[in-house]
């Protein structure tokens, strides 16, 4: 080899060893990869610390589901017929196009009354720890129990709702299928537990439900992303739970009066008017936040129209906090996470036991 060649050789090796080190220190397209892994395996377990996924239904113990008694409760809650005026029922303020709410800021009760409050969703109720807003109730059965002689359906007793129900022939033998261990089952105890047996079967997982169950591409980058902002900030410190929320009780307003936010024109004084306990000023069952972005308007009083001035609302009188318009934006896109599919037996109505015709009718 002449000096010439030698030369040649000893620049090709110098190439080839700065390549390799230049290979040797950049980032890979592996390590990338691992990193973005990383950041989904550590959000998944955060999110497992607040969250837990949705169970298939919300039977219990003492509230067990048999197809009958869901069956019975189905009918009964899409049916009009046992209110006074042939207009109320349970699907008039929790309707399947809607998510199980009415889309008003207070309900309409029968002969078009206006409630004292929002009414919220029906999907996944069953699985909060109390009913209403006040948690006057402790169960969606003691919900069903009561409706049908609160403003709902407007029957001044038990005695004259369940004569209703029985005028309806077909009634009986649903109720005989249901409680078939009683002599005469139509009554409301057992109104209530058809209907809760039916609401217990109102769950609507979502795609956060197949995230939670370790399928990380189930939510999108913008969601997750909106998913660590409201651990971040704090949201999970009340919306939590398998429900996201309706776990336990919060005063609206910790930070300053709730009605300066939200515009409210009355003060609702909470689980006040129940307990009168000045502790219980201005609190209100925690909300669940599942299905939010298909719910408005907002709060105990509908007096929000939009998510994201309820998530900015939120941020200003719970945690103190002003949230920047991005972060108020990354929140309600993960919220849009918590949207899951309708089950099939409330999208659409079932049909309805016939009524005989009356004296007189043609």
């Amino acid at each position: 080899m002449n000096a010439r060649e030698f030369r040649f050789a000893l620049s090709g090796l110098v190439a080839i060893a700065a390549a390799l080190i230049v290979l040797a220190t950049a980032p890979v397209t592996k390590n990338t990869v691992a990193g973005d892994d990383a950041t989904d395996a550590a959000l998944l377990k955060d999110a497992r610390n607040h969250f837990q996924p949705l169970p298939k239904d919300a039977a219990t113990r003492e509230y067990p589901i048999t197809p009958e008694r869901v069956a019975l409760g189905r009918s009964l809650f899409f049916d009009p017929r046992i209110s006074i005026d042939g207009v109320g029922s349970c699907v008039k303020c929790h309707q399947p196009a809607l998510y199980g709410a009415d889309g008003l800021p207070k309900s309409r009760a029968v002969k078009d009354q206006l409630l004292p409050r929002n009414a919220p969703t029906v999907l996944n109720s069953a699985l909060q720890f109390k009913a209403h807003w006040d948690g006057a109730l402790e169960s969606v059965e003691a919900q069903a129990r009561m409706s049908v002689v609160g403003p709902g359906f407007g029957n001044p007793d038990y005695k004259s709702a369940m004569a209703r129900v029985k005028a309806i022939p077909g009634y009986s033998e649903l109720f005989k299928k249901a409680f078939p261990d009683q002599a005469d089952p139509v009554t409301e105890e057992n109104w209530g537990k058809a209907i809760g047996a039916y609401e217990r079967t109102l769950l609507s997982p979502s795609r956060f439900d197949d995230f939670l169950e370790g399928k990380s591409d189930a939510l999108a980058a913008s969601e997750r992303k909106g998913l660590r902002t409201f651990i971040e900030k704090g949201c999970v410190e009340c919306h939590n739970g398998t429900g996201v929320g309706g776990a336990r009780f919060e005063k609206f307003g910790v930070v300053d009066d709730y009605w300066k936010a939200t515009g409210s024109q009355e003060i609702d004084k909470g689980r006040f008017n129940l307990t009168k306990d000045s502790a219980d000023l201005y609190v209100f069952k925690i909300p669940s936040l599942r299905n939010a972005a298909m719910t408005p308007p907002y709060f105990h009083d509908g007096s929000v129209k939009a998510l994201a001035d309820a998530v900015r609302i939120m941020g200003t009188v719970q945690l103190g906090t002003a949230l920047s318009g991005a972060e108020v934006k990354e929140i309600v896109t993960f919220l849009g996470s918590l949207t899951g599919k309708l089950p099939e037996n409330f999208a659409t109505a079932p049909v309805l036991p016939a009524a005989p015709f009356q004296s007189g009718d043609r």
